[in-house]
């Protein structure tokens, strides 16, 4: 929970804001509006929660900025009858926000000890329905297989296939697509009884996955 007296006022300006860069489902922004941002950061970046930037939470890794954490939840049209995978845990900021929105959600954190900490936000917040694992993505999650939604959380050089094949039939996932960070483009596929139908969503910026997962997406 957060600390800032000054809470409900700068969360009512990123609201706005993230209302005028297109994110406008009225169940997002109400998700993203119960979550303290500050919670996810490290301590010499709390204040600056409420921005819409991508920050750093170690490991090379940041956490995503809110306008782009509210764009990719938008886009996958979530119920609370969908099991979701996600690829990259991180602070588990996004996941969070996913969990409150579906089902179950099933997420994957190659770093250890960011797993450990976002496993820590989730028992703060009282969720039960996320299961978390340390590994690699780029299997995804066999087990669990078919998905109804998959969000990645790291840019790939095209669209997973072995993620794609883990979507059940008339699912969605969305993608960042792009391995050079000034031409990545955030992606919407949706699979269809005889392939995918992809939707170019803009552009976008985030680390890239993992070298297994970026060599099986070539």
């Amino acid at each position: 929970m957060s600390f800032d007296p000054n809470f409900a006022a700068k969360m009512g300006a990123l609201i706005l804001e993230l209302r005028q860069v297109g994110v406008t489902d009225a169940k997002v922004l109400s998700t993203i509006e119960r979550t303290p941002r500050d919670m996810f950061l490290p301590k010499p970046f709390k204040p600056r929660a409420f921005e819409n930037v991508a920050l750093p939470i170690g490991h090379h890794q940041t956490v995503s900025q809110p306008g782009v954490v509210g764009l990719m939840t938008q886009e996958l049209e979530l119920t609370e009858r969908h099991k979701v995978l996600e690829i990259g845990t991180g602070s588990g900021y996004q996941a969070i926000i996913l969990a409150q929105l579906c089902r179950r959600l099933y997420t994957i954190e190659r770093h250890p000890e960011l797993l450990k900490l976002a496993q820590m936000r989730f028992d703060c917040m009282k969720l039960t329905n996320i299961t978390a694992i340390a590994g690699d993505g780029a299997g995804g999650w066999p087990e669990q297989a078919p998905f109804e939604r998959i969000l990645v959380a790291a840019a790939a050089a095209d669209v997973p296939p072995v993620l794609f094949n883990q979507l059940a039939v008339g699912g969605i996932m969305v993608v960042p697509v792009g391995l050079d960070e000034e031409d990545q483009r955030l992606v919407k596929v949706t699979r269809t009884a005889d392939g995918a139908e992809t939707r170019d969503l803009g552009p976008t910026r985030f680390v890239p996955l993992v070298d297994s997962l970026v060599s099986t997406s070539r």
